[in-house]
């Protein structure tokens, strides 16, 4: 892991979280036939910290994800990035605000072939007709520890660099938040370890703030807090979480009966 000077460094947790959501609720359909995917949640996601968003299947993680981020408009309530209200964007204005103040990495890695590696970190960037801050792209490249692969495309690439790549890429624009939708679900265990220190290390070295939905309570133990949907409500927290106390909570979760 490089240590980054202070001069690197994104300004860590403050008062104002990175993202939140005020009685977010999302449904889709209508009538008898509609489905709360969402139920009133109010949450928020501070700056400089690692949460991660778990519940069992149908919970609404990854709908709240892509609420949060603007991938998915909203039924009632509110959801911001920063200050910035979402629903008060046009789609112009919520594209741009997709591009500069929010980052993606998806199960997927979403690399464009014809590419090479640093070709695809900077792409975002340069679709907005930006140039990357080069000590800035040094200073991930050596986060990431792809200082050797850049000029490789996807295919010359193992799953777990590809998905670095995809990890630099989220980073480069130096956002308000990066978003991880099961980032290691199309790796193996030492690829996703490697995965899970680099989103880790990001928020501890760099000051990023990342949100990452997963089903993995070890994967989930890497962050410094996580919470816990079922049925679309915000039911639980846990902050420091090793992997066993994540599962006692899953567990719980998933039994029949009421929430406890």
């Amino acid at each position: 892991m490089t240590q980054l000077s202070p001069s690197h460094r994104s300004p860590l947790a403050t008062a104002e979280p990175a993202a939140r959501a005020s009685a977010l609720t999302k449904v889709y359909g209508g009538g008898e036939t509609g489905v709360t995917a969402l139920d009133a949640v109010t949450v928020a996601f501070d700056r400089g910290r690692f949460t991660a968003v778990m519940g069992p299947s149908g919970s609404g993680k990854s709908t709240l994800m892509h609420c949060m981020a603007g991938l998915d408009t909203v039924t009632s309530g509110s959801a911001r990035i920063g200050d910035t209200e979402l629903a008060s964007l046009g789609d112009r204005e919520l594209t741009r605000l997709r591009r500069e103040k929010v980052g993606f990495v998806f199960q997927g890695f979403n690399l464009l072939p014809t590419l090479t590696a640093l070709e695809n970190i900077t792409l975002p960037l340069r679709l907005s007709g930006r140039e990357p801050d080069r000590a800035w792209l040094d200073a991930v490249v050596a986060t990431v520890g792809l200082g050797d692969r850049l000029g490789h495309r996807p295919a010359q690439l193992s799953g777990g660099q590809q998905q670095r790549v995809a990890v630099a890429r989220a980073l480069l624009s130096r956002p308000e938040i990066v978003f991880a939708d099961e980032p290691t679900g199309n790796l193996d265990s030492r690829a996703g370890a490697e995965i899970l220190g680099f989103l880790r290390d990001s928020v501890r070295e760099l000051g990023q703030t990342v949100v990452m939905v997963t089903h993995d309570p070890v994967a989930a133990a890497h962050a410094d807090r996580v919470v816990f949907l079922a049925d679309g409500r915000l039911v639980d927290e846990l902050h420091g979480p090793t992997a066993d106390a994540v599962l006692d909570r899953m567990l719980r979760l998933e039994a029949p009966g009421p929430v406890r």
